[in-house]
């Protein structure tokens, strides 16, 4: 939808540059002070208007939702930390982090190390991660085997477990795994179990699609 909006802006007005609230960390090159203030104000206008949860579905915003946990009362969750502690609880050794936007990386280690002591505090993690921006410009089939060369590169051919670090790259999921013979996770349907907890009546029934 957005898509077409631009395009019909871009056809018919001649306004020089245009701005939405879609743009983010990845063009800033990392989260500055603005765009902090900016999703605060997001936040506070979905809670103000009723919301009883909330999902950040960029990973670049983790921090700002350390800081929203202290000013309201709704569960907020991080995109990827439902996917993380499911991960870390499970019997892998050693993970790794594909992604293919920069700031997605450090955002999704410094998550899994911080969680780690309280997830696994007997069990140690080893963390590889892979890098590679074409894919986010592939179709689902090519992006996989962009990643999954880009984790042989960086030395991931051991891993036990691959976390997409990105929402945007859900599609690759199956192709990846069967290029690299291991389970590859994703955020979203973590993301949305753990809200559904968080949000069903104790004792109510929890239906599983």
């Amino acid at each position: 939808m957005l898509g077409v909006v631009v395009a019909s802006h871009g056809a018919l007005l001649d306004l020089g540059a245009r701005f939405h609230l879609l743009d983010d960390a990845n063009a800033a090159g990392g989260l500055t002070g603005a765009l902090r203030r900016r999703m605060l104000r997001l936040i506070a206008h979905v809670v103000d208007g009723g919301a009883q949860g909330l999902l950040l579905t960029c990973s670049s915003y983790g921090e700002v939702v350390d800081t929203a946990r202290t000013l309201w009362d709704v569960p907020v969750l991080k995109s990827d930390e439902s996917l993380f502690k499911s991960a870390l609880s499970g019997p892998y050794r050693r993970i790794a982090v594909v992604a293919s936007t920069p700031p997605a990386v450090p955002a999704a280690v410094a998550q899994l190390e911080a969680l780690a002591p309280a997830v696994r505090p007997d069990r140690p993690v080893d963390i590889v991660t892979a890098l590679c921006e074409a894919a986010a410009d592939a179709g689902p089939e090519e992006a996989a085997r962009l990643l999954a060369d880009a984790l042989r590169a960086a030395g991931g051919t051991d891993t036990d477990a691959v976390l997409l670090a990105q929402y945007s790259l859900t599609p690759v999921r199956d192709a990846l795994a069967a290029l690299l013979g291991v389970p590859v996770l994703d955020g979203a349907g973590a993301a949305a179990r753990e809200l559904r907890a968080l949000l069903t009546p104790a004792g109510a029934p929890v239906v599983t699609p």
